[in-house]
């Protein structure tokens, strides 16, 4: 399976195999920083379960992590404007790794 997007130089092709096209579930994600990059760790918390695993870890610039934070703004913005408000669900109390050189979010 592959995908196309265009750019200002033409077609980028992007590959997108099977195993990676079926996804990775994640409820929790633990976002670190330190001056040259952001790390996000995907994770997946189940209930009743004492731990969780990271299942997928993506390190980005400072700079590509703004656009993906801008991506993601205008694409809650668009869900929202075809679904309707995004509720939040109260998360419970977990304790948090210690964080990467930098401030330690979640999301």
């Amino acid at each position: 399976m592959a995908d196309e997007i265009k750019n200002k130089q033409g077609q980028l092709n992007i590959e997108l195999n099977e195993e990676i096209a079926g996804g990775t579930y994640s409820n929790l994600c633990i976002i670190t920083h330190s001056q040259s990059e952001f790390v996000l760790d995907f994770i997946r918390v189940m209930p009743g379960m004492p731990k969780a695993k990271v299942k997928s870890r993506i390190i980005l610039t400072p700079q590509h992590a703004k656009r993906l934070l801008k991506a993601l703004t205008e694409n809650v913005s668009r869900f929202e404007n075809q679904h309707g408000d995004i509720t939040e669900a109260g998360m419970p109390e977990i304790g948090l790794p210690m964080n990467y050189g930098g401030t330690t979010g979640e999301a």
